[in-house]
């Protein structure tokens, strides 16, 4: 894994002590930004516009360590900052914000500060980007790194935030001891959103990856472009970029990227040299091999992958092609994918009643998750609605439209789906349920089953996001197994 381009790179030097930091927004990684700042000697102030019980709790916390906290007030900029560091859900047109650019002030993020903050013999970033699969790619690199041996932590997006990683004492799983967070991992498999990278300029991961690209935040970015962009920052030079070969953008990506050490393709189909990919039954390596021209690596079966869908085979070589470029043998990214257990709410199977499967993917929550889920099913009885966000799904329904045994409709945005529905599946029968209270998962649940033939898999693929009947996604999943499990014992 020596890389001398990487090893080389130089380290910020920047003098936290005294220095005046404004933090934006009093989230997890807000709350780990200030606890590190102040542990370094800086003066910093925490900005909120909420100012509620549960914040009112959090700056306590925060001011026993002697970082002082502003709520109810988020958009005017403390006298005296020298630089801000903005938590993801920021807009970059936020008034603080922009009063910082307008000053001259560097704004950057809790990716970045802990970019800054790493010592000289700080692990590596193995470093996950994309619209969908991130959390899951993530997870299954994690398992394969344990798998060869090495003390690796997820961290970024998901699981702990990484400037309380990089800077240690808090980066233990939970229920581990002091001298246990303490002791320096190998080796960080990082998930960074597309916000997270927009506030990043110096992060070079040893690595990285851009799973797919598919409009979604497109009110935060202001234009796909932007989006792409965004993404395209994790492409530092020096790195390994290891990009989706069937997604046209994440190939464009690492193509226009400048001064990476390699590319590595990773496709569904027969790999070329220099990818990886599936042969028959098998993910196989022709990029990290002696002789990558006539030779292949076993990495794994595609019954190792599991859920098993063809978008989460992509995952599995994605995480196996940034375990490879860190020096992975094949057999761990076999064991690692053993190991990996399935986040719920993706692609999860539920229950088999009367021959009908039932799946939650309430993670699917823009038009190209969906996509992924429904081409995992022959026959499809579907659950979508919520909040489109602003997205078109005609594209989607269109590809769909021959898996579809029947649709129904739920949530604020459902009247967008029935009419892309009734341009390109006319001939699909649709429900619409227009109920919001507690029970109308109960009657979607009914109706869809109602649809149904043996063989068929009703599929909860919402294509929306939740927050117009449900507290977030994971309440929306939940939501549906309680009605399957309901279903399941006539509990109609």
């Amino acid at each position: 894994m020596s890389d001398p381009a990487w090893e080389n790179r130089p380290f910020d030097g920047h003098a936290w002590e005294g220095l005046e930091v404004c933090v934006a927004g009093l989230g997890v990684s807000g709350r780990a930004a200030a606890r590190v700042l102040a542990a370094r000697g800086a003066r910093v102030t925490v900005v909120d516009a909420r100012d509620g019980e549960e914040q009112r709790g959090h700056a306590a916390e925060l001011e026993a360590c002697g970082v002082a906290v502003r709520l109810g007030d988020g958009e005017s900029l403390p006298a005296g900052t020298g630089l801000v560091v903005t938590s993801p859900g920021w807009r970059p047109d936020a008034p603080l914000l922009a009063a910082a650019a307008a000053a001259g002030i560097e704004i950057i993020g809790e990716v970045e500060l802990a970019w800054r903050l790493r010592p000289r013999d700080a692990a590596p970033w193995l470093a996950i980007t994309g619209t969908d699969g991130k959390t899951t790619v993530v997870r299954m690199l994690a398992c394969m790194l344990t798998a060869a041996g090495h003390k690796a932590l997820s961290v970024g997006n998901v699981g702990t935030p990484i400037v309380e990683a990089v800077a240690g004492g808090s980066g233990g799983s939970a229920g581990s001891s002091p001298q246990e967070q303490s002791e320096p991992y190998d080796v960080l498999a990082v998930e960074l959103s597309s916000y997270q990278l927009h506030w990043s300029s110096s992060v070079a991961p040893y690595a990285a990856t851009v799973l797919n690209v598919a409009p979604d935040h497109l009110d935060w970015h202001g234009s796909m472009d932007a989006y792409a962009g965004a993404k395209a920052k994790i492409f530092a030079p020096g790195c390994v970029a290891v990009y989706n070969a069937d997604d046209d953008t994440s190939s464009a990506l690492a193509e226009r990227a400048e001064g990476v050490s390699r590319r590595v393709g990773f496709t569904l189909q027969v790999p070329r040299p220099g990818e990886l990919g599936v042969v028959e039954e098998l993910l196989v390596d022709r990029a990290f091999t002696g002789d990558p021209a006539s030779h292949a690596a076993e990495l794994a079966a595609l019954g190792d992958v599991r859920p098993f869908a063809p978008h989460n085979v992509a995952n599995a070589l994605a995480a196996a092609g940034l375990a490879r470029a860190f020096g992975v043998p094949p057999e761990a990214v076999r064991e690692g994918l053993r190991a990996f257990v399935p986040d719920p709410h993706r692609i999860q199977h539920v229950a088999d009643i009367e021959g009908v499967a039932y799946v939650n993917d309430s993670k699917a929550t823009q038009p190209h998750a969906a996509a992924a889920s429904l081409a995992a099913y022959e026959s499809v009885v579907w659950i979508a609605g919520g909040l489109l966000k602003g997205l078109d799904v005609d594209d989607l329904v269109r590809s769909c439209a021959g898996r579809l045994r029947g649709a129904v409709l739920m949530g604020r945005d459902r009247h967008r789906i029935a009419e892309a529905l009734a341009r390109h599946a006319p001939d699909v029968p649709v429900v619409d349920v227009p109920d919001t209270d507690t029970g109308a998962m109960d009657r979607v649940v009914a109706h869809a089953s109602g649809l149904a033939r043996p063989g068929d898999t009703v599929l909860l693929a919402p294509v929306g996001a939740s927050f117009d009947m449900f507290a977030n996604y994971p309440a929306r999943g939940d939501a549906f197994i309680a009605a399957v499990e309901r279903l399941s014992r006539g509990d109609r």
